[in-house]
């Protein structure tokens, strides 16, 4: 799967979707995807991400709390 880097722009694989799906990392492996040559994997905040289309993440991704009503 490929995320968007909010401030670069740049695309940034995500290595392992579990990862992502759970509220309660707030970090995720992933790589950068920027120049000719693979990337190392790097953990990478969550807050930083949203998807190329511009839209953030789900909140039951970022947030452990989703359930609770405000």
């Amino acid at each position: 799967m490929l995320l968007q880097d909010k401030q670069t722009g740049n695309l940034v694989e995500i290595l392992d979707l579990e990862e992502l799906f759970n509220p309660v990392q707030d970090a995720i492996h992933g790589r950068v995807q920027s120049g000719q040559e693979e990337q190392d994997p790097e953990p990478i905040s969550k807050n930083t991400l949203l998807f190329p289309s511009g839209e953030s993440l789900p909140r039951c991704w970022t947030d452990a709390d989703y359930h609770s009503v405000d």
